[in-house]
């Protein structure tokens, strides 16, 4: 009986136990999950945009929209590379909602309903207007051609009607954008000072002499850095070395690459489906409907793969044709007769003769070195030869060969009309004139407006559920073995036919890991906080391949830390110890520099310069070197300076003569260069420092 009251005496507490379990139960997602109210934070938060949170139904809501958008534009639904593209779009869509437009406000710029009927349909229209309303076969715009369609928008369908109410608000934002950046670009202005130091810097000439000891010359192996070097080094050049949020991992592949079998069984598939497409009624139909790959019907020769267009001299109507390989796809066509085009199509080689420069003269040495190369080839020398060795033009390394095109603008006019003037095959006896230079042209094949029917059926070889079981098969037993950094290495050293890559510094919202496209699961992983440091993952399934990785570093932008940036560090350390034992064995150089390199010994090399600029300066073999610039322009002729480490070595300057700028009274022109070339990048900056004082924090990489 006492353990009955007892139980009695506790069923209250149980009953409450059990209540609030049910409710956890019930409401937990919310509680401790996705919102994680009882405990702060906010884990839906996809970012946050000037203090305001942005939660991952809002931000993902927006990406359906433009999602929407884009499958009615393209008539598809999005790829995944589309699909990052979209979401990057929603993002920098908020950003301008958010961030943008507290900077719009301060200032009071609006768009106004009257300037946007301005620019859909009055006196400024839009170029994204112009551009959708321009007629494609005239490339006339018409204003009336925008007015009719306004006044019609109601009767369209609510897509139609939602898609140009977006279209509208882009122009207002996009107008809105352009007027705060047109602002911040009128408050881009170089001073006179500014100008005339740009202007000396670019007109200043000197004629330098100096002693140049590389880096290089002194072994790495000779000279030994430390950690507490490193970190000396990073400690005193923070700014050079900025943190951020990366991982770095090696992995190996195991390919699903069809296998031998796979190859046959589709051979014998696509000979079966041969007979089929030779005895169908409705060849296209049977064609689109078996075909891995779409074909247009109709092809000219020039479109026509190699193989098919060696067997056109064997067409016959009804005929089979093939399968022919491309890659990793057997094509069989079916010959259904021929119509003519609309327009020609023709084949044809040529050697460009440019001039090296834009004078009489200069044009008219080029037009007769290439009347001598038409001689030479009149006279039976090759086209090809003499293509590979004088023509400008990139297709010279395939003798001149343009392959097929047509007359439809492809080429410049003048070109086009020699080729398409031709009657026959055959040198065209006479050079062409193009904007581009002169032209030797041989037509290898004549024009020609034959449209060939040919119904194709293109079948890809692609592994079996066998061969990527076996690939599986072997991935996993990779992973089994191997579950720590060691023990991938020892592995990979035991077996040679593996192959490890390496990808350094990968950043969180990465799409792809070197070669490997769509491997954001891997980066997931990478990124994952249970994730540590020379742990093995289990197989990814990343396109015709499986993965596995294992996380060899990890960098935070809130604690940069040696291994961030070793190897940087360490080639930086390395060439100051190089350059102290340089200058210490240079000691206090005397004499001629030719004498100070004979008694350093190899690798000291004495060089001149003539008319170097501050502006621009190339000192030879030792590159670009600011401070030997400074150096040999702040010292007077016949003077030299100490030994200095530079860039890329030690250097000892002797400046042999000085030009100063000639003395100019007007520098507007300097000043206006200094102004386009910081108002170019006003765009990128306005961006930048609204992102850096809306504080934006992108977490999308922890959803997608």
């Amino acid at each position: 009986m006492s353990v009955i009251n007892k139980i009695r005496e506790r069923s209250g507490l149980a009953v409450g136990v059990i209540a609030v379990s049910l409710i956890l139960f019930i409401v937990g997602g919310d509680l401790l999950g996705g919102r994680s109210l009882l405990f702060g934070g906010n884990q839906q938060e996809v970012g946050e945009i000037a203090g305001q949170s942005i939660d991952y139904p809002e931000f993902n809501a927006k990406v359906d929209e433009l999602r929407a958008q884009f499958e009615q534009q393209t008539g598809r639904a999005p790829a995944e590379q589309d699909l990052v593209q979209l979401r990057e779009q929603a993002w920098n869509q908020l950003l301008f909602e958010i961030a943008y437009q507290k900077e719009f406000d301060k200032l009071g710029l609006k768009v106004s309903p009257e300037e946007l009927v301005d620019m859909v349909q009055g006196n400024n229209i839009s170029p994204a207007v112009r551009q959708a309303f321009t007629n494609p076969q005239t490339g006339v715009f018409d204003k009336s051609t925008i007015i009719n369609y306004l006044k019609g928008l109601k009767n369209l369908p609510p897509q139609q009607q939602a898609a140009w109410a977006n279209f509208e608000q882009n122009l207002s934002s996009d107008r809105l954008r352009e007027k705060y950046e047109g602002l911040m670009r009128l408050s881009v202005f170089a001073t006179t000072a500014e100008a005339q130091k740009e202007y000396q810097a670019q007109n200043s000439k000197a004629d330098l002499k100096f002693l140049f000891v590389p880096y290089y010359t002194i072994n790495d192996t000779t000279v030994k850095v430390t950690d507490s070097q490193l970190q000396d080094y990073l400690n005193k050049h923070k700014d050079e070395f900025p943190g951020a949020n990366t991982r770095s991992i090696q992995y190996v592949t195991f390919s699903v690459a069809p296998s031998k079998e796979d190859s046959a069984t589709l051979y014998n598939q696509i000979k079966s489906l041969a007979r089929g497409l030779g005895a169908a009624t409705n060849d296209s139909t049977f064609a689109q409907q078996n075909s891995d790959v779409r074909v247009p019907l109709y092809l000219t020769a020039g479109e026509m793969p190699e193989q098919l267009r060696a067997s056109i001299p064997t067409f016959s109507p009804g005929g089979i044709y093939g399968p022919f390989r491309e890659g990793n796809t057997y094509f069989i066509y079916k010959y259904g007769g021929t119509k003519k085009d609309t327009s020609f199509t023709a084949r044809a080689s040529h050697i460009l003769i440019r001039p090296t420069a834009q004078t009489d003269s200069a044009k008219a040495d080029a037009r007769r070195r290439a009347e001598g190369i038409l001689q030479q080839i009149q006279g039976g020398a090759s086209f090809e030869a003499l293509a590979q060795t004088n023509s400008a033009d990139g297709s010279a390394q395939n003798g001149g060969d343009l392959g097929y095109f047509k007359n439809n603008g492809q080429m410049v006019k003048p070109f086009e009309s020699a080729i398409f003037g031709a009657t026959s095959a055959g040198l065209i006896p006479r050079i062409v004139e193009t904007d581009f230079g002169y032209h030797i042209i041989k037509v290898t094949q004549p024009k020609t407006n034959v449209l060939y029917r040919v119904a194709a059926i293109g079948k890809s070889i692609t592994p079996s559920q066998t061969t990527r079981d076996e690939a599986l098969r072997k991935a996993d037993q990779f992973a089994s073995d191997v579950r720590t950094k060691e023990a991938f290495d020892a592995k990979v050293k035991e077996d040679k036919s593996i192959v490890v890559a390496t990808a350094d510094r990968i950043p969180e919202n990465a799409s792809n890991i070197n070669a490997l496209a769509d491997a954001r699961s891997v980066v997931r992983w990478a990124f994952d906080d249970k994730t540590d440091v020379n742990s093995v993952s289990e197989p990814f399934e990343i396109g015709d391949q499986y993965v596995i990785a294992v996380l060899t570093n990890k960098t935070n932008k809130d604690d940069v830390k040696v291994d961030d940036y070793r190897a940087e560090l360490t080639a930086k350390v390395r060439n100051e110890l190089k350059g102290e034992q340089i200058i210490s064995k240079l000691g206090n150089a005397s004499g001629t520099l030719e004498a100070i390199a004979q008694k350093y010994g190899a690798g000291a090399l004495v060089e001149n310069v003539e008319d170097v600029n501050l502006a621009t300066g190339f000192l030879r073999s030792a590159g670009v070197d600011p401070v030997a610039l400074g150096k040999a322009f702040g010292l007077k002729p016949g003077k030299r300076s100490k030994p200095f480490a530079g860039d890329a070595g030690v250097l000892i300057v002797e400046t042999t003569n000085v030009t100063p700028a000639p003395a100019v009274a007007d520098y507007a022109l300097y000043k206006t260069q200094i102004q386009q070339n910081n108002a170019s990048r006003t765009g990128f900056y306005i961006n930048e420092a609204i992102k850096e004082a809306a504080k934006v924090e992108d977490r999308r990489a922890k959803f997608y």
